[in-house]
């Protein structure tokens, strides 16, 4: 075969080492020395949270994903680098944000 050698493809995405979220930016650091930046717009849930909820982050499955559990959000590695944004459908995200406000109720 002629031509150029074709580039490596990615079998695995690098594992996330280090989430910060602060009002408007998702950041994940990877374990290959890159940063992703993404909207916190992408992730409604994360925008709808509270300082202390963003933060309570656990990095899971073995580095792969990311979860909040006061939010009950789950987000990928694999996506991020793909830049895509949350797939939660409108009604799933209104029915998570009506209960959220009834249960912040006195």
């Amino acid at each position: 075969m002629n031509g150029t050698a074709s580039a490596p493809v990615l079998t695995a995405p690098p594992r996330a080492v280090h989430v910060s979220v602060s009002d408007d930016t998702l950041t994940v650091d990877l374990e290959d020395g890159r940063t992703i930046a993404v909207p916190i717009g992408w992730f409604p849930r994360l925008a709808y949270g509270t300082a202390p909820e963003r933060e309570h982050v656990q990095i899971a499955g073995a580095g792969f994903g990311l979860h909040w559990p006061d939010l009950d959000e789950d987000i990928g590695v694999e996506g991020l680098l793909l830049g895509k944004k949350s797939l939660e459908s409108p009604t799933s995200f209104a029915r998570w944000l009506a209960r959220r406000r009834a249960e912040q109720q006195p």
